[in-house]
């Protein structure tokens, strides 16, 4: 029996980075598994890899219909809910001089807006399955703060308030529900790393070049931590923020160095 077995996850921005090793170990671990995303070629890629436990859903989490539809596929096709993964998000370099509004609520859209549409239609489908994880991807930037990446800190911020407020609310409602957020630095992950060198594509050297800095985890060690707070095993831990960062100090990308 897996750690998560018998349970089933909603993981959005599946199809790639962090996302995709989460949904390849939850489903590992005995979840079936909704691999959510706007890109669907690379979407439907993981969820064939994983076989019959997983399907791909198309997801824009900033579009509260979209949310409506894809909870309620997900409990049509596999029964409930019981994990909820928030990890859907976006980065762009600007400071707080630099960084237009347009910009600053299309990051706020994806990171804070995208995370509060996923909790509001995920909490009532988790409660009516007697309870679940919520599991939010927020930064180091929300704790430390980053200069050169201003709209994204504050976005992150959002969610590490955020979900503070939701554990409260479902220990409040007795409703099994717990909500914790995860503050990773640095990950090897194509997005990142495009930041990070300053390139509008980031190449399998690129990522591998990145990661010789030594600041920089793989996916698959931040989907550790996502498989322990989905998995009963963490049943006491609500609320908190959970840092992956090797006790790292703030050190701006590349390109801005």
């Amino acid at each position: 029996m897996g750690r998560v077995a018998g349970k089933v996850a909603i993981v959005t921005g599946g199809a790639s980075g962090m996302g995709r090793a989460d949904a390849i170990l939850l489903a590992r671990e005995g979840a079936r598994v909704v691999v959510a995303d706007l890109n669907e070629k690379d979407g439907k890629a993981v969820a064939d890899s994983i076989g019959s436990s997983a399907i791909f859903l198309r997801l824009d989490v900033t579009d509260e219909d979209n949310w409506k539809s894809v909870v309620g596929a997900t409990v049509e096709k596999f029964g409930r809910l019981d994990i909820l993964v928030n990890n859907a998000g976006m980065i762009a370099l600007g400071n707080i001089v630099d960084t237009d509004l347009a910009m600053w609520r299309k990051i706020n859209a994806v990171n804070s807006d995208g995370v509060f549409l996923g909790c509001k239609h995920g909490i009532p489908a988790m409660a009516a399955s007697g309870g679940g994880s919520i599991i939010n991807m927020s930064s180091v930037a929300a704790i430390h703060g980053q200069s050169f990446v201003a709209a994204y800190t504050a976005s992150k911020g959002a969610v590490r308030s955020l979900t503070k407020s939701i554990a409260m609310f479902c220990k409040e409602q007795k409703n099994g529900i717990r909500c914790n957020s995860i503050h990773p630095d640095g990950v090897k992950t194509p997005m990142v790393v495009k930041v990070a060198m300053g390139k509008d594509v980031a190449t399998a050297e690129d990522i591998e070049e990145v990661g010789k800095y030594g600041n920089m985890c793989d996916p698959e060690d931040i989907a550790n931590l996502v498989l322990y707070l989905a998995s009963d095993e963490s049943r006491f831990v609500n609320g908190s923020e959970m840092l992956i960062d090797n006790c790292a100090t703030i050190t701006p990308p590349l390109g801005v160095m």
